[in-house]
């Protein structure tokens, strides 16, 4: 049976017009996207999105305009029966950013990656200089890059 996969992801923007990505090292493949994660059942796109922001980061965020929502057939990336749907919103924290990040692409500790059905995540700033819709790795976050990229 098919199922809807829904996404939340935030764009959070910080004070030096950095772009924040997570660098995730999943079931044995990198990808590098826009923080956020799956609506759990009960929860409102925007109260998924300000739970993953505290869950995965500790920022408390607020929910800002609606960027926008996938608009073509996408298949997951880690299964062949979910058809993900994705939502995006600016994200905004009115607290200094505290956050632990790194400077290189995929910067895990060996321990991370070294089995290969873990899951982990950093955090890092991309300069909005260098920001583009090849600085992420997921279809639908390709479109969202080029989409503010462009504004």
């Amino acid at each position: 049976m098919a199922l809807f996969n829904i996404r939340v992801y935030g764009i959070l923007k910080d004070s030096q017009n950095r772009i924040l990505v997570t660098d995730e090292f999943i079931r044995g493949n990198y990808f590098t996207k826009f923080p956020g994660g799956g609506l759990e059942f009960g929860e409102g796109t925007r109260d998924c999105l300000k739970r993953e922001f505290k869950e995965e980061a500790n920022l408390d965020v607020e929910i800002g305009e609606h960027i926008y929502t996938t608009d073509f057939f996408q298949i997951s990336a880690f299964n062949n029966i979910d058809q993900i749907v994705s939502i995006y919103y600016v994200a905004t924290t009115k607290e200094p950013i505290l956050l632990h990040t790194k400077t290189i692409p995929f910067d895990f500790e060996p321990h991370q990656v070294a089995d290969i059905t873990s899951n982990c995540e950093v955090f890092r700033w991309i300069e909005w200089d260098n920001f583009n819709e090849d600085t992420v790795s997921l279809p639908i976050d390709k479109v969202v890059a080029a989409l503010i990229k462009k504004s």
